[in-house]
């Protein structure tokens, strides 16, 4: 997506400048001048075949190479990835003052950023007395590309004092030097005066611009101005077009990417959408297990050859994993024959979230025994399958056998998964014992799961000393003030519950409302837990009316338990009848074929009256019920659920 940084191709400059540094200073007749030619000659000549010692012995016995032999020299210690070669040259260009021509002195910015030396570039830049707008661009891209982001914006607010006037690739740099940073208010404010003064100076047309703005305004999640800038833009290419897919399928939109999709294909000839785009769109289905619109889409890839692109293969395995269809991404695994780690994780990630812990734990093993070393994503996704499947001794010998037979330092996501999976299988002490002795501070994650755990098993104590650190951790995630009043209200706490409730409305924050999805014939139907103007709503609460009416006959008991208010029986178990995951459930029930498996994705996780209300409908409706929550999936057959009832 970040095309953008690669070196600028500037044209020497016909200038006086120029001619300073290339005019032998031996008159043509000279038999100096004719020798400095040859060497000059050979000098580049010995590039070009890839021979620099030998050119570089030669230079130090020619008094006055050209602009042209400095540009080969330089070139060539970035093809050898020489550092020290590059220095050599340097010193000589500093000797003989060419370190003061604008073209070679971008050209040694440019080497010494890609030989992973920004401290050298720095110098080159601070020592010229007479930058162009070519050497601001090459010391902005290295320290963009060095994650030095803010000193990039304090240079450019010195360029911006000068004559020197921005150009498109300045705006690029500037801006991809705003994600280079950990994202803060400050920086946005940043880039929207960038944005105001590419405005200012007309640049708006330039595609390549505006489509950085919409990377930019995606990566601080601000979805709205990405979209304003897109439907602005006169002209789109397939790369802008993609990267709002992408902003739409990375910030919780997985909707809006596929109707954009759609867009993309009536308004461009259906061979436009690239790899990259087919990554963005395949995540989007994934989100929503949108399962037939994902086997579109693969049929899509087939037809173009997009099916020999690794990060094509890995979403299409993550893609039918998260649809359900194991047999599926296990399908197009085996016939990849060049298998990198990430494929292999996202195999591991499939069976993980649907429980099959074992399976998952033989896949990481045979990844190694194909000679495929481990990453952190990794261990994170095979220690997720452990805490999944409850397989609590074989999670603590992956996790020891990072640092002593991988070598690797665990960070915090895998502290919080060992703290899950210890928490989840109400080894409390454990895995506080954990957190305690972690070697770096628990963060967010940690105490998340952690409280998570107690949520679980009614630990109010210790839930109390994890929100303590979340409050101040995160002061505006509502998720965790809802889980404290969650065990709060497990714990029959009711002055506590009104206290958190309390606590939150004071700042301004509000639960994430329960939603869920359910596909039907390619089409995607969305419910909401109170979603009067749904044309179905009606219909549907009264058949899920008449079916727990009709469970209860067969064992069916409402768990009111869920509901966070001191209500009377009746108002509760309207409240959890009223869940959106049962309203997508009865949707599939009418509109699907009998037999047909019903497929719905929650954005929470399943409450404990929808798991039972899942089961029961699993045997008396005699279907097929697969409902993935925030964490797992839960496959409900013949009345039990594939968790066990551990989740």
């Amino acid at each position: 997506m970040w095309a953008f940084l690669a070196p600028q191709i500037i044209k020497p400059p016909s200038s006086p400048t120029r001619r300073l540094f290339s005019t032998s200073r031996f008159s043509p007749k000279s038999p100096l001048c004719s020798l400095s030619s040859n060497n000059n000659q050979l000098i580049q000549s010995l590039c070009k075949q890839g021979n620099l010692k030998q050119a570089l012995q030669v230079l130090s016995q020619e008094p006055n190479p050209t602009q042209r032999t400095y540009e080969l020299l330089i070139l060539s210690c970035v093809g050898r990835n020489s550092l020290s070669d590059g220095l050599r040259v340097h010193r000589h260009l500093s000797d003989d003052g060419s370190d003061q021509d604008p073209f070679l002195a971008t050209k040694l910015i440019n080497m010494y950023s890609e030989l992973d030396s920004t401290d050298d570039a720095r110098k080159v830049f601070d020592k010229i007395r007479e930058g162009t707008i070519y050497v601001w661009n090459a010391i902005f891209r290295a320290l963009a590309l060095a994650g030095e982001g803010l000193e990039v914006l304090g240079l450019y607010r010195q360029m911006n004092r000068t004559e020197i006037r921005s150009d498109r690739f300045t705006y690029t740099f500037v801006l991809k030097a705003c994600v280079a940073s950990e994202a803060s208010p400050e920086l946005l404010t940043k880039v929207k005066e960038i944005h105001a003064h590419i405005l200012r100076n007309g640049f708006e047309s330039q595609v390549h611009i505006m489509t950085t703005l919409v990377d930019v305004y995606s990566w601080f999640w601000c979805v709205c101005y990405a979209a304003k800038v897109f439907d602005k833009m006169p002209v789109r290419n397939v790369v802008s077009w993609s990267a709002m897919i992408a902003c739409y399928a990375n910030n919780g939109k997985p909707f809006e990417a596929l109707e954009l999709f759609r867009e993309m294909i009536l308004e461009t000839n259906d061979s436009f959408p690239n790899s990259v785009t087919m990554v963005s769109v395949l995540q989007a289905c994934a989100a929503l297990a949108a399962l037939e619109q994902g086997k579109v889409l693969h049929g899509f890839i087939l037809r173009r050859s997009l099916d020999s692109i690794l990060p094509v293969i890995n979403a299409l395995v993550t893609m039918y994993g998260r649809c359900g269809k194991l047999e599926l991404g296990q399908r197009v695994f085996d016939q990849t024959k060049e298998k990198d780690v990430v494929l292999w994780n996202s195999l591991i990630s499939s069976y993980g979230i649907h429980g099959f812990g074992h399976k998952a734990i033989q896949i990481f093993k045979e990844m190694i025994d194909n000679g495929v070393s481990p990453s952190h994503v990794s261990f994170g996704s095979v220690l997720g399958a452990c805490s999944h499947a409850g397989l609590v001794e074989e999670g603590k010998m992956l996790f020891e056998s990072m640092v002593k037979e991988h070598g690797m330092s665990p960070t915090a996501h895998h502290y919080a998964c060992m703290v899950d999976l210890l928490g989840r299988a109400n080894r409390l002490d454990e895995a506080t014992k954990i957190v305690e002795e972690m070697r770096i501070e628990p963060g967010p994650l940690v105490w998340g799961a952690l409280l998570g755990s107690c949520r679980i098993h009614c630990n109010v104590d210790l839930a109390e000393r994890a929100c303590r650190r979340l409050f101040e951790l995160e002061p505006t995630n509502a998720g965790n003030y809802v889980l404290l009043a969650d065990i709060y209200a497990q714990a029959d706490m009711w002055r506590e519950v009104k206290r958190v409730k309390k606590l939150l409305k004071a700042r301004g924050l509000q639960k994430v409302p329960g939603r869920s999805w359910i596909e039907i014939e390619r089409k995607l139907h969305s419910f909401m837990s109170v979603d009067e103007f749904n044309p179905h709503y009606e219909q549907l609460h009264a058949l899920v009316f008449k079916l727990s009416t009709e469970m209860k006959e067969k064992g069916y008991v409402p768990r009111t338990d869920v509901v966070l208010y001191k209500l009377d029986e009746e108002e509760k178990e309207r409240i959890v009848l009223g869940h959106s995951e049962k309203l997508a459930v009865a949707f599939g029930l009418i509109n699907s074929n009998h037999g047909e498996p019903i497929r719905v994705t929650k954005n929470l996780r399943l409450c404990e009256d929808c798991h039972t209300f899942a089961k029961f409908i699993s045997k008396f409706a005699e279907r097929e019920v697969l409902i993935r929550d925030v964490n797992r999936y839960h496959h409900f057959q013949n009345g039990a659920c594939s968790c066990g009832d551990y989740w």
